[in-house]
């Protein structure tokens, strides 16, 4: 007499299925939680200078911006502070009295809006990135790039895309 151990062939054993739902669970978390590393704002050149003593700014432009647009009067920027424009994607800073830079709106971490500029940083709040109002670098993280500057022209009290 034999003993034979009794296994059912209609489908796939219990230790399969419990392993199938861990990878599968596995990969949701990891997808939802992984950052892109990749600039996603199409700028080439994010270490350019866009300041702007009354003149235009020399960098190159990111974001959605339209050339030539009016966006703001310079009394509209703070000192140490900045506007985000969301329509236009793109943040107008004043460092220092009389230097205006601009910068894409859109964080170099996962294409979150920056929402606000407070103490010489610009602000995402998906993320809690940071971003210098001097020259766009991270100031905190999780992004690694900085944002890429856009080229503004000031011309008098008036500020726009150039």
């Amino acid at each position: 007499m034999t003993s034979a151990s009794f296994q059912s062939t209609s489908g796939p054993a219990r230790r399969t299925v419990v392993a199938a739902a861990g990878v599968a669970g596995l990969a949701v978390a990891l997808t939802a939680c992984g950052g892109s590393d990749d600039d996603s704002s199409g700028s080439a050149d994010a270490s350019g200078s866009a300041g702007a003593s009354g003149g235009s700014a020399s960098a190159s432009t990111g974001g959605g911006a339209a050339a030539g647009a009016a966006l703001t009067t310079t009394a509209d920027i703070p000192e140490g502070g900045g506007k985000v424009f969301e329509d236009q994607k793109v943040v107008v800073v004043q460092p220092t009295a009389g230097e205006f830079k601009a910068y894409s709106a859109v964080c170099t971490h996962s294409g979150c809006a920056v929402k606000s500029i407070a103490d010489g940083v610009i602000n995402c709040p998906c993320h809690n990135s940071n971003f210098s109002v001097t020259d766009g670098s991270v100031k905190s993280g999780p992004a690694t790039k900085p944002l890429p500057a856009v080229q503004i022209t000031v011309s008098g009290d008036s500020i726009t895309l150039a």
